[in-house]
């Protein structure tokens, strides 16, 4: 019997995204990608389903939009798909002071990583539990363990993704729908405006991870239903000493050139 389930994955035209969208239909998963960049959506589509061989499709919508929510159910209904898997990917970093932020970017970033999430789990939670099975995988941070000064917008929500994940894997648990939360630090995609050399020594040094190796990895916890996955032992390092240390300790970290330049990137959307 051909597998007609699919996994939608939102921000999945590129990035961390993608990379879950390549190792899913590996799994025999059809893809849905839901993200607001139209050529991205398409090629990263048209490469899958050419590698694959299953059916790919992508919507496009400004996941920011409280009616991105009903686009997407909506767009379910009329093409009677199974979605089994749903990645919850889809994000925005603005780097710079608090007060500095413009309103509308603070917004963004609160109806992106709170608003959006919470109302597309519960649909998808609904539809998962009348087909019996289902998982969900939230991508939250490694900065959610901590207020984090700079990125104050970021790492809060980030905060509310985490616990939202949690109190959803102890809920839905008993109604065989496992739910991860997944906490990267710096991973190896165009989010992060490096140069090659500083790039790869970071990758050396195992304090950035590749995409490819992340996404691998936390699939792997969420189809064993673990509730959260920390990727990579510097970054648990780090998560250890975030839930341990008052905010202040972090500010001479945060004054580093080094520091800065590996989060000073672009207010951008997946």
């Amino acid at each position: 019997m051909q597998n007609t389930k699919y996994a939608l994955i939102t921000g999945g035209s590129s990035g961390i995204g993608r990379a879950y969208a390549f190792l899913l239909a590996e799994r025999g998963y059809h893809i849905l990608i839901v993200s607001n960049d139209d050529a991205g959506n398409r090629r990263t589509a048209s490469e899958i389903s050419a590698k694959c061989g299953v059916q790919t499709r992508s919507l496009l919508l400004d996941l920011t939009c409280t009616e991105s929510v009903a686009a997407i159910t909506g767009y379910l209904a009329k093409e009677a798909l199974l979605i089994e898997v749903f990645i919850c990917n889809a994000g925005m970093l603005s780097f710079g002071s608090f007060c500095g932020t413009p309103a509308q970017s603070l917004e963004r970033i609160i109806d992106l990583h709170c608003k959006i999430p919470t109302l597309l789990c519960r649909e998808l939670a609904l539809l998962m539990r009348k087909n019996g099975k289902g998982y969900i995988l939230i991508m939250s941070s490694a900065t959610a363990w901590m207020p984090y000064p700079t990125i104050a917008a970021y790492s809060a929500t980030k905060g509310y993704l985490k616990n939202l994940a949690q109190a959803l894997y102890y809920e839905l648990r008993n109604e065989q729908i496992g739910v991860t939360a997944v906490f990267p630090g710096a991973i190896d995609t165009p989010f992060y405006t490096l140069d090659n050399r500083m790039r790869h020594r970071l990758l050396r040094w195992h304090i950035m991870l590749p995409a490819d190796y992340m996404a691998r990895k936390a699939l792997r916890a969420l189809f064993k239903r673990r509730p959260r996955y920390i990727p990579g032992l510097f970054t648990k390092l780090c998560v250890g000493l975030c839930a341990m240390l008052p905010v202040r300790a972090l500010l001479p970290v945060l004054k580093l050139r080094r520091v800065r330049r590996l989060f000073a990137i672009p207010d951008t959307t997946a």
